[in-house]
Formats: C-alpha cells, structure tokens, sequence
C-alpha cells in the first residue's frame, strides 16, 4: 500500500507544480492584456480582483466547512491594518509596473525583491544573514543591475540629446518611474512577507481567515482611490457615453479580464499553498525560475517584447542567485537548532518560502503577490 503511494507522489508533485505555474502564467498575461488595453483603470481593475476573491471566499466557505472565514470586528481589523495596508501598497505598485514595463522585464523590474526581503527580515529579526546569504542576494542585486544599466544610459542619453527620437526607436525602454514602481513594489512585498508572521495569531494562525482579511480589507482601503482618482467616472461617462465603442475598444478585455484574472488569483493562492505543502521550498523555487523563463519566452511570442542579450543575461543571473539562496537557506534549515530555538523559529520568511512551524502552516509568495491574492 505505501509503495503505492510512494509511486504516485511524483505524479503528485508534478500535478501540483504545473498547477501552480499555470495559474501564475495565465496571471500574468491576462493581466498584462487588460492593463495594455485599459491602461486608464489600473486601480479600478485591482479592486475587481479583491472582490471577486472574497466573493469566491464565501462561495467556498458555502461549499465546504474547511473554508472557515473570519468573523469581523473592529478591534481585529486595528491589529491587521499594517498587513492589509502594506498588501494594497505593494500590490497597487506591482500593477502599475506591469503596465508600464513589458511582461519579460517585469522580472527584472522587481529583481530586488530577495535583496530588500532579506534585508527586511535581518532588520525585524535583529540578527545579520549568514554570509551565503550575503553573498546571494548580491548575485541578484548585479542581476538587477545588468538589466536595468543599459536602459538608464540609454535613458539619459535620449534626456541630454532627442528624447522624442530616441523614444521612437526604442519603444521597449523601460522608464524610470517604471523602475521606481518596481523598486516600491519589492520593498513592500518583502515588509509584507515579514508582517504575516505576526498577523497570523490574529486570525487564529489560519492562512485562510488572513487572507479573506487581506482581500477585504484591501478592497475597503483602495476604493476611495477609484472614486477620488477618476476611474470610477471615467468609467461610468464611457458607458453612458458611447458604451458600444468602449465596449468594443476596452469594455470587452477589461471586463473579461477581471473575472479571468479574480478567478485565477483565487486558484494561484490555493496553488501557492498546495505547492508549499506537496512540495518542498527548493522544488517550489525551481518551479518559479521555471515559470519566470516561461514568462519571458511567452512575453517576447505573445506581446513581442524585446529580449536583448543584457535583458536575458540578467534574468539568469537574478534565477541563479535566487536559487543559489534558497539552496543555502535549504542547508542552513537542516543543521541542528541554535539552543534558543523558540527565538530562532520561524523568522525565516525570506522569500516567502512557507514551512510548517508546530502545526501552523505560514505562507506568503511574493513573487506572486503581483499577479492576484485570495
């Protein structure tokens, strides 16, 4: 019987994984339709997505008592403002660098993501990385560096001489703002892997309940940024306006779009989930390099991004440090326990790499927080 179930776990593991890069993929690009296509809605279009997880939340608390969402008060929604507020910051950044930024630069765009989580969480846990560690995240940083130098120069090129011609020749050059976006987006996608730490007591460590807070409470925070920013009129004088020629310009992909993209963002959470239990933290991180070269080949076939040879050298930089990382993190979790295990436990969400710590599971992917959250 067991020599059954040992057989099938490979199978196991490579459902879950596929699953798992999947639903990240169709995030991505379906995201990245809809923002090239509507690009005057992008907080509009984010707002749909947290409400339709939180819709499908309670569609599956309906369906099955293992869903068990949060009753909600006052007093708890105070303890878990830092983690939602974070989240919708981090997310909103993500979303506007997708827009501005090709679906095989956003890597690189967000290449500082393990750097700053690192930093992060050495910063909140009081205690400097082992010098691996170190040494990693520099592998990423000079990764970033590699793929963002040449648009820079590039850039302040254009700035010095003809910016209108050098902008028409090179359509694909990031701007720096993108680049700001990038940079905000992973500083506060690495606070947030350290914040859900100490959010989940609050939730009775459930991951479900503080994602159902997350969705909802971020949804609540973002909603007055759609009414005062414009989108929400833009919106409404568009389809009371001329509604057939948005429908038939915008309308159609934006509207589609955010139910394709609620819905996977549900089933990437419960992908992120089953692919940190099924799997181990090293599979996990292989299945998103993998998932990442995925992405960039889709994005140059799909949307005709531009991959030059610095663009490709620093995407297999910035994998191979953060692989190089987790190998490191994997060997450090298997040498034996400091004594003073209860302040040593559980402080390593560096990456998002979820593991299970007396009984509670703790996850958080940042990688793809952009893509949708349940």
């Amino acid at each position: 019987m067991s020599s059954k179930q040992d057989a099938a776990h490979p199978l196991k593991v490579a459902g879950v994984v596929s699953f798992y890069m999947g639903a990240a993929l169709v995030m991505v690009f379906v995201n990245k339709a809809v923002l090239q296509t509507a690009p005057s809605l992008p907080l509009l279009f984010l707002l749909n997505q947290l409400l339709i997880a939180v819709i499908l939340l309670h569609l599956g608390a309906f369906a099955t008592p293992r869903i068990d969402l949060p009753h909600l008060d006052l007093p708890t929604a105070k303890k878990l403002f830092p983690v939602v507020s974070v989240n919708i910051v981090g997310l909103v950044f993500n979303t506007l660098c997708l827009r501005d930024v090709e679906a095989s630069f956003f890597q690189i765009a967000r290449g500082l993501q393990l750097p700053l989580t690192i930093a992060v969480s050495s910063f909140v846990a009081k205690k400097a990385p082992s010098k691996l560690v170190i040494f990693s995240a520099s592998i990423v940083t000079f990764g970033f560096l590699l793929g963002v130098s040449p648009s820079l120069g590039r850039q302040a090129v254009s700035d010095q001489d003809t910016p209108t011609a050098d902008i028409a020749r090179d359509p694909h050059k990031p701007s720096l703002l993108s680049l700001f976006y990038g940079f905000l987006s992973s500083l506060f996608i690495a606070v947030h892997a350290v914040l859900i730490k100490s959010s989940l007591p609050h939730c009775n460590n459930s991951t479900i309940q503080l994602a159902y807070w997350t969705n909802l409470g971020s949804a609540v925070l973002i909603l007055p940024f759609v009414l005062l920013g414009g989108e929400a009129w833009h919106i409404t004088t568009e389809i009371f306006g001329d509604g057939s020629s948005w429908w038939a310009s915008e309308g159609f992909t934006f509207f589609w779009g955010s139910i394709v993209t609620g819905v996977f963002g549900f089933l990437l959470c419960v992908a992120g989930l089953l692919s940190i239990k099924v799997t181990s933290p090293v599979t996990h991180m292989f299945s998103s390099a993998a998932r990442s070269v995925l992405q960039t080949l889709l994005g140059v076939w799909i949307f005709h991004d531009l991959l030059t040879v610095n663009r490709a050298l620093s995407i297999l930089v910035i994998l191979g440090g953060t692989m190089y990382y987790t190998y490191v993190k994997s060997l450090e979790q298997g040498q034996p326990p400091a004594p003073a295990t209860k302040n040593n436990s559980g402080n390593d969400l560096e990456m998002g790499v979820g593991r299970k710590e007396e009984g509670v599971a703790l996850f958080s992917v940042p990688e793809d927080e952009e893509e949708g959250k349940a």
